[in-house]
């Protein structure tokens, strides 16, 4: 029997995340989760008088096209899954984590699928010309990773997923944009980390529920060439299946100039992707008063209360300071005191510390009503 909650987040998702209208199209790419969830969305897309497609997809056909995948084979893929997604209004993308180490031994054939396959069909495509959402869908490997048992974390998931007010973070959200437009300098100071850059005419973007689910985030780009300094991250990050800790750069101009993890080797290595993988392409503060702690699994992670990503790779064309890259790669540092404490500044003034907006225009961040 299909569990209700699943009808409840797919309205959530068409209704209000990609807002679809009666005669568009959208795509469900459908990873790992069960023919429940992509039957709600289904009937939530014909309820509002759209046009379903659907993309049924799992991690070990992932594997399957990345292990022999060569830039031809990948650009044949590519003109495919881009023209489909050329006639697509809205995307809703749902994963279920099956084993988040799927990818940890292709090794340079997942760098050669980012490239080839990632950038095209996403970054080109899906992200400037489609209303878009991911999301996961609750599994055992993630209530592993959150270290809950599997009906506790079901209840987490759908309770920070589908009983949050998002009008209301939105609101809020809102009132802050308007002070942190003004913005031009930036400092962040945690342990191992003393950072500066500049934001000036970049603007902050508020998410709230649209592009991701949970939510709760206010992003923003630096100036590409502006960022000096060194940061730690305190949260573990999986990419291409390798659970990377311990993960610290240095920027000189913008530039990472050294990075170092638990494993140097291969954070090199996805940093050498391409030239702007070593450039910043978001810096954006986490407000999700209900996600309080890292579970290594981004759309997660990313929102924790107290945080901040700052991201390597590709800059959003909503907030574009140039860099392109096929690398996206939020990694989070939460300051709260129990994490170790954390300052923000902004303009020569402390905005944040240890996870608690100071500034007027921003404490209504802080105790979001949710």
């Amino acid at each position: 029997m299909a569990d209700q909650r699943e009808q409840k987040l797919a309205r959530l998702l068409v209704t209000y995340s990609v807002n679809l209208q009666k005669g568009e199209s959208c795509l469900i790419n459908a990873v790992d989760v069960p023919v429940s969830m992509t039957e709600a969305l289904i009937r939530e897309i014909y309820a509002a008088g759209g046009y379903p497609v659907v993309n049924i997809w799992n991690q070990r056909l992932e594997r399957a096209m990345t292990e022999g995948a060569t830039q031809e084979s990948l650009d044949v893929w590519a003109d495919v899954d881009t023209y489909r997604m050329k006639k697509m209004d809205a995307f809703i993308g749902i994963r279920g984590i099956a084993n988040v180490r799927e990818l940890a031994t292709v090794g340079e054939k997942a760098n050669l699928v980012s490239s080839f396959y990632n950038t095209p069909v996403h970054m080109k495509t899906r992200l400037p010309f489609t209303r878009w959402v991911v999301l996961r869908y609750p599994t055992e490997t993630m209530a592993m990773q959150a270290g809950q048992g599997t009906l506790e974390f079901e209840d987490y998931f759908y309770r920070v997923c589908t009983e949050v007010d998002y009008q209301k973070m939105a609101t809020a959200m809102n009132r802050a944009k308007k002070y942190l437009d003004t913005v031009d300098k930036v400092r962040i100071l945690a342990p191992g980390t003393d950072l500066s850059f500049s934001v000036k005419g970049m603007g902050f973007i508020p998410c709230a529920g649209q592009m991701n689910i949970p939510d709760g985030e206010i992003y923003s780009c630096p100036i590409k060439d502006s960022v000096n300094g060194t940061i730690r991250y305190n949260c573990n990050s999986t990419y291409h299946g390798h659970c990377f800790s311990n993960i610290s750069f240095e920027f000189k101009d913008g530039k990472i100039v050294e990075a170092h993890s638990d494993d140097d080797s291969l954070i090199n290595q996805i940093l050498d992707i391409d030239d702007g993988a070593r450039y910043i392409g978001e810096f954006a503060l986490g407000c999700n008063p209900q996600v309080l702690y890292p579970m290594d699994n981004t759309l997660f992670d990313e929102k924790i209360s107290g945080s901040i990503h700052f991201t390597p790779g590709n800059a959003y064309d909503d907030c574009d300071n140039g860099n392109k890259s096929s690398v996206h790669w939020d990694l989070v540092q939460i300051q709260r005191k129990d994490y170790g404490g954390g300052e923000i500044w902004f303009d020569d003034q402390l905005v944040r510390k240890d996870g608690v907006f100071l500034h007027p225009e921003l404490q209504a961040l802080n105790f979001v009503k949710v």
